[in-house]
Order: C-alpha cells, then structure tokens, then sequence
C-alpha cells in the first residue's frame, strides 16, 4: 500500500502538468506512449509471444492514433492503422500457419483490440485537450477514473464486508463499488464548485453529477473488464512498472471506458 500512494502521490502531479498547463501536442505523445506500452502489456499477458512482429506492428498502430487525434486527422490515421495492422497481424499469422508456434485467429483479435480500441479509447483525452475549455474538460474523466479507483480501494478496506460480488474480483465489496461510484460523483461535484469560484466557469452540477455517475459506473466495469482478461490468462497484473499498480494498463484500465463515455457525455450536454 506505501507503494502504491508513493508512485501516486509523484506521477498525479506530472500527469496533472500535462493535462492542464502543457500544449495539446504533449499529451497526444504522453497518450501514444501509454498506448503503445498497454498495447504492449495486453499481448504479453494474453501470450501472443509467437513473433516480435505483431509486437512491434500493434506497439506502432497505437502509437499513431492519439498522434492523429492531434493532427486533427483522427478518422484517416484510424483507417490507416487498422488496414495496415490487420494486413500485418494475417501477414504473419499466415506465414506462421501449420507450424509449431501457428497464430491463432484469438491472436489476431488480440492485437487488433490492443493496437486500435485501447489507443482510440485512451486518444479521445487528447480530443477532449483540443476543445474550448479543453484544460478544464479533459480533466472530467481523469478525476471520475481515478478518483472512482481510490474511493473504491479504500472504501473496500474500512467499509468492506459483503465480497465476492463477482469472481473475476472476488476479494472487492460492494461497499467498494458504492464508495467508489459516490466517490466519483462528489468530486466531479467539488470540480464544478471550484470551476465556479476560481475559473468563472458557469458549471451545471445536476450535469456534473450525472457525469459522476455514469463514468464511475462504466469505470468500475473497465476495472472488472480488465480483470475479467487477466482472471481468463492467470496473469495477476499487466507488468511491474508501476510499483504497488502493476503495469500500464493496470492503471489505465478504467481510463479505456472512462475517456470515451466522458467524451459522449460532454458532446451530448456540456457541463458548463
């Protein structure tokens, strides 16, 4: 547990630099590193370990698309990287066929899911960066993840006492789950009161604890999702990267819902 508040407590501040004071262009590269190491993670741990090519080709496909997003070429840069990815992955998977160490048609899958979905999911921040109040929206969905993550932690640890709600994660509660969910809308709550009085934005908080709600319901479901694959692969995490968190995708699991639905959310009704 000292671990894992030490890495937070020094990577929250420098990811917070990024997000809200530095130009758009460093998070699209922040977002492709994440991207390519996740994608990187998700084989590894799924065993799609049969030639470094599909490796290198879904590391370079998720790198690329929240680099688009940035050029404000997000559709063509998508298009690309999956033809040529998919062309790639089978290229391999059809010289390998019949032989020893053969690609399955799950690892194809696999690398497809890695090199296009997590890195679109996690690219939609950098498409949030770019809008009016860009630096205050981007925020919305890194508050209500991680924020949702802590309070369900450490609700499960003082509150915790009916577990075994799921067995992809026997050892959570549902107290977590209900700490964690309020968690994420009291904060996004807070947020908007501090937008109010210190930026002069005029906030909707009814909007704002909507917002909390949902993407703390479809975070706490990008966590289980993610364990859901590591249960299926007998993996306990993703990577050991990040001491006390695991990997990178360990602690960018719940982002690859949050980012997205917060995303919908603001384009369907913005919050200020």
């Amino acid at each position: 547990m000292g671990k894992r508040i030490l890495v937070a407590v020094i990577l929250a501040p420098l990811f917070f630099v990024v997000l809200f004071f530095l130009e758009p262009v460093w998070l699209a590269v922040l977002m492709a590193a994440i991207s390519a190491l996740a994608s990187f993670e998700l084989l590894r741990a799924t065993g799609v370990a049969h030639h470094n090519g599909m490796y290198f080709c879904t590391a370079l496909a998720a790198a690329a698309i929240p680099l688009g997003e940035w050029l404000g070429q997000e559709g063509m840069v998508l298009q690309t990287s999956a033809l040529l990815l998919m062309v790639a992955i089978f290229w391999i998977a059809i010289r390998l066929y019949d032989r020893e160490k053969a690609v399955r048609f799950e690892d194809v899958l696999v690398c497809l899911f890695g090199g296009l979905m997590i890195p679109w999911a996690l690219s939609t921040l950098v498409e949030l960066k770019g809008m009016e109040q860009g630096r205050f929206l981007v925020l919305l969905p890194v508050i209500c993840a991680f924020l949702t993550d802590g309070g369900a932690y450490f609700a499960g640890i003082f509150l915790g006492r009916h577990r075994g709600v799921t067995r992809v994660s026997p050892n959570k509660s549902i107290e977590g789950y209900i700490g964690g969910i309020l968690s994420g809308a009291i904060f996004l709550l807070i947020y908007g009161v501090l937008l109010e009085q210190f930026a002069g934005l005029d906030a909707s908080l009814p909007v704002l604890a909507v917002y909390g709600l949902v993407g703390s319901a479809v975070t706490e479901l990008g966590d289980l999702s993610f364990s859901f694959v590591k249960r299926q692969f007998g993996v306990k995490d993703y990577g050991d990267l990040l001491p006390g968190h695991g990997g990178m995708l360990d602690r960018f699991d719940s982002m690859v819902f949050a980012a997205p639905t917060l995303m919908l959310l603001v384009e369907l009704c913005p919050p200020f």
